[in-house]
């Protein structure tokens, strides 16, 4: 018999059915939503090619050197030919029209998908490797039933079969008959992630037929979920230029814009992110291994159209695995081994879909037949990782395409081969030239300028380098102050334990315009792309040690020295005015684009950034601006942050604060005292009595240590007066949590700590 319904069919069918169809009959007998469907089995194509004596020509033709390219088109093109050109018997006809009718009413919409003996196998995916079409009805049915059929020789699939050892004439194809599913939303899951079998749930979202998502030319929303507590880590929301439907005049599948309303909206709500992790595992536990699931969601159910197993996890050990998921949306607990930070300035941002770093010449691919142009170590560079590039990754060391996600078929494959990918760039192809040398990092999702440099010494790092060699050490952390983002790397050569204060002011007055104008001619992501690209440099400088990143606080003076500062509010004293955390909660929209900065940095891996908020009075404050952190896709409960002590309404108010979840408080002296003191740090005439030591100044600094190590909460301080031996002292009596230095002063407040705690162990004991 030509068919067999997918309700009669099981895993010990593989053979008869080939891998997809065996998958949806287990997943249809386990109970699963799987739509109604039949398949043409490969008993059918074989006897197609035997009794039209077609099948010694067939495999002949495609008995090549898949390392050559031209070869591999002829050898499709042959194959193809061959297989189209033959008749199928009236008998196999009438068999899968026969089916078709007995799906419904005889002009159901249907999907029509490959599925060879050799697919889906726990070794080996084969993902991709033939063809999907969808919305078919009976008058192109069995044309394209043939159309997979020749679709097992496409020069992806010949490439992939000699790199895995399958004979060409030992495998046989089926095809799976389904009805379609209109999907209104739709995408891929793993239950595991498919680089480190991290225990995380992984599932990328689109408008409309979940071809876009699998062929990568949508850039589709992307979830993480912990699987251990059932959380959301991390959501991603892109933007998704394009969606593929069912136009209702022609029945074909095309490709169309997404309305503007939906393009940057959100695709899955909670409830149905509940339910796809509810099914997934089910899928997962029927097969007892990790699962690669596609799905769709119409009229509010949602549908398994296929699973297989997931081929590219690591055998690695748990510590490789955390390592090599570090940057890859907020996974890992330890950093990445390989540091890319002097690669040149970051051009492009994507995912990443296949983890390593590689340096080449950028080849842009914008056709097929430019495939050619690719030699042994260059980076391919194409609008969406099409399958059919397969055969020229295995000379490039890198793939960086404008559209797609870490899920499709093709970033699958890419991992299978070990090449390192960065999807969903947005303009790589238009904005790079052919031939420019790049370097990719597959973990963090990065596309830099310039080849990886030759490590050099540079003598201001060699200034900072402590003199001498053995760090001494202290209960009481030493970190360092860092004004910009380009002394990171001389900061992190004093040996701190991390960085106390990272100003994005700084990062935003180097930009030489206002928030507001630099956004308003550049575009809301180039203005996080600059925080990320400034936080990013310190952060992989120091990691694993942590970085505290302080928000926005730029006084109004300051910013009307910029263009488009004419707007900014004429004060009488700026230092008590429109700053801190009061400007950033008077203007949330412009805030919320640091805290996307914050977000997109946790996502890259960098999971030692911690969040700090300035001049805050009250609990009041503190609730805000963590709601809003909220909001903007960073977790509190999961993120280190706290607050700047600058005012004594937040010493006196730091226990209410604490209840607000602070991770930790630091003391900013500089502004402490000025607010204490009644003493304007900027006005010279009573620059006198500016005195970071005054009495008062160091009972609001004592109590508020006090009192949050009742309550549990890290205290530091990061002011100029850190760098000074007698606060020093004063902090570590106390008992300061960390101590925040400038870079000169890193390794003489290291020994002065050092000195004090061995004085007040000697004091205890005699």
């Amino acid at each position: 018999m030509a068919v067999a319904w997918l309700d009669d069919v099981r895993s010990a069918d593989i053979d008869h059915v080939g891998g997809k169809a065996a998958s949806l009959g287990e997943l249809t007998a386990a109970g699963l939503p799987v739509p109604a469907g039949f398949v043409v089995t490969a008993g059918t194509y074989r006897e197609f090619i035997e009794d039209a004596g077609i099948d010694e020509e067939l495999f002949a033709a495609v008995d090549v050197d898949h390392e050559d390219t031209e070869a591999l088109r002829e050898a499709h093109e042959r194959a193809h030919e061959l297989i189209m050109e033959t008749p199928v018997p009236d008998d196999v006809r009438e068999g899968i029209v026969s089916a078709y009718r007995d799906l419904g009413d005889g002009e159901r919409f249907v999907a029509v998908r490959s599925s060879a003996t050799a697919e889906d196998l726990p070794d080996a995916s084969f993902a991709g490797q033939q063809e999907t079409f969808l919305n078919v009805q009976e008058d192109a049915l069995v044309d394209r039933v043939k159309e997979c059929w020749a679709s097992l020789f496409s020069q992806r699939a010949i490439y992939y079969r000699n790199r895995q050892g399958f004979p060409h004439d030992a495998v046989d194809i089926a095809v799976v008959v389904q009805e379609m599913v209109p999907a209104e939303k739709s995408g891929v899951l793993f239950t595991s992630h498919p680089s480190t079998g991290e225990s995380q749930i992984i599932i990328e979202a689109a408008w409309g037929l979940g071809e876009a998502v699998v062929s990568g030319s949508v850039s589709p929303d992307n979830y993480v979920i912990d699987r251990e507590s059932g959380e959301v880590e991390t959501i991603t929301v892109a933007d998704k230029k394009v969606m593929m439907e069912k136009d209702e005049e022609t029945g074909e599948t095309v490709e169309r814009e997404v309305p503007e309303e939906k393009r940057s909206k959100r695709v899955l709500e909670d409830e149905e992110i509940d339910e796809l992790v509810e099914l997934g595992e089910r899928v997962e536990d029927h097969y007892g291994t990790p699962q690669d699931v596609e799905w769709a969601v119409y009229d509010g159910d949602v549908y398994m159209l296929q699973s297989r197993p997931i081929t590219t996890i690591s055998d690695a050990d748990d510590d490789e695995r955390e390592t090599a998921v570090a940057g890859t949306n907020g996974g890992g607990s330890d950093g990445p081994e390989v540091d890319s930070s002097n690669s040149g300035d970051v051009l492009f941002r994507g995912l990443g879909s296949s983890p390593g770093i590689a340096s080449g010449k950028a080849r842009i691919i914008t056709k097929l037949d430019h495939l050619d142009q690719v030699g042994d170590g260059d980076i391919i560079v194409t609008e969406m990782t099409m399958p059919d590039m397969v055969p020229a990754m295995k000379r490039a060391s890198g793939i960086v395409t404008d559209e797609g996600g870490m899920t499709s078929h093709a970033a699958i494959i890419s991992r299978e081969l070990g090449v390192p990918a960065v999807v969903g760039t947005g303009s790589a192809t238009r904005e790079l030239e052919d031939g420019q040398q790049i370097t990719i990092d597959g973990d963090k999702g990065t596309v830099r300028e310039g080849a990886e440099p030759e490590e050099e010494q540079h003598e201001p790092i060699e200034e900072a380098r402590p003199k001498t060699p053995v760090k001494p050490m202290t209960a009481t952390e030493v970190k360092v102050n860092v004004s910009i983002p380009e002394a990171a790397e001389r900061a992190a050569a004093t040996g701190a334990d991390g960085v106390g204060l990272l100003r994005i002011e700084h990062m935003v007055l180097s930009l030489g315009q206002t928030p507001s104008k630099f956004i308003a001619e550049n575009g809301e992501r180039a203005y996080v792309d600059e925080l990320v690209d400034g936080i990013q440099t310190a952060a992989e400088e120091f990691y694993p040690r942590p970085v505290r990143v302080r928000t926005l606080d730029a006084p109004t003076d300051e910013f009307r020295q910029l263009e488009g500062g004419d707007d900014e509010p004429k004060e009488h004293n700026p230092m008590l005015g429109y700053r801190g955390i009061r400007r950033s909660l008077d203007n949330p929209d412009l805030f919320e684009h640091e805290l996307e900065a914050f977000r997109r940095i946790y996502e890259m891996g960098y999971d030692n950034v911690e969040v700090m908020f300035p001049l805050v009075n009250d609990a009041e404050d503190v609730s805000r601006a963590r709601e809003l952190m909220r909001r903007a896709g960073v977790d509190p409960e999961k993120r280190e942050w706290g607050v700047m002590v600058e005012t004594p309404a937040s010493a006196l108010e730091v226990e209410s604060m604490a209840k607000e979840g602070i991770d930790f408080v630091s003391f900013g002296t500089n502004d402490l005292t000025q607010y204490t003191l009644a003493v304007d740090r900027n006005n010279e005439r009573v620059a006198d009595r500016f005195d970071e030591l005054h009495p008062a100044v160091l009972k609001l600094i004592g109590d508020t240590i006090e009192t949050c190590r009742e309550l549990d909460v890290k205290t530091s301080i990061c002011g100029q007066a850190a760098s000074k031996p007698r606060m020093v002292q004063f902090l570590v009596e106390k008992g300061v949590s960390s101590v925040s230095a400038n870079i000169d002063a890193v390794r003489d407040v290291q020994h002065e700590a050092k000195r004090i705690e061995q004085r007040l162990i000697l004091d205890s004991v005699r």
